[in-house]
């Protein structure tokens, strides 16, 4: 189970937009990351890869924890809305749900829930 200040650390980060930074300090090497019923992506390193990737193609993001955040023993439940400014010019808002498994302080396996029609870019 996380420590309340760990868990509040982690949010600030991503909240702060470093997503990359949040995958490195925050996940275990072997992390599993799954969206929806999508096949699960193993490693922290092929996530940050993609979290970096995913910021190049950006101007501005926003991230948001909405609270309460739910822990009970080692899993632990935050309500994220994301903006996503495109360098096109579209953006995209998302809502999401992510469930997380916890070993100690770092995530074990994270499994992320929205509705996919969230992702088709806005004018």
């Amino acid at each position: 189970m996380p420590a309340t200040e760990t868990l509040e650390r982690f949010i600030a980060r991503v909240e702060q937009n470093d997503h990359a930074g949040a995958v490195e300090e925050f996940y275990l090497p072997d992390a599993s990351l799954q969206e929806n019923q999508s096949a699960p992506r193993i490693g922290r390193d092929t996530q940050i890869k993609r979290e970096r990737d995913l910021l190049t193609k950006a101007r501005t993001i926003s991230s948001h924890c909405v609270r309460p955040v739910f822990i009970s023993g080692d899993r632990v439940v935050i309500r994220w809305q994301f903006r996503f400014d495109w360098l096109d010019g579209t953006a995209t808002q998302m809502e999401e749900i992510a469930y997380q498994r916890w070993e100690g302080e770092r995530i074990a396996a994270e499994t992320f829930f929205y509705d996919p029609a969230q992702r088709v870019p806005i004018s």
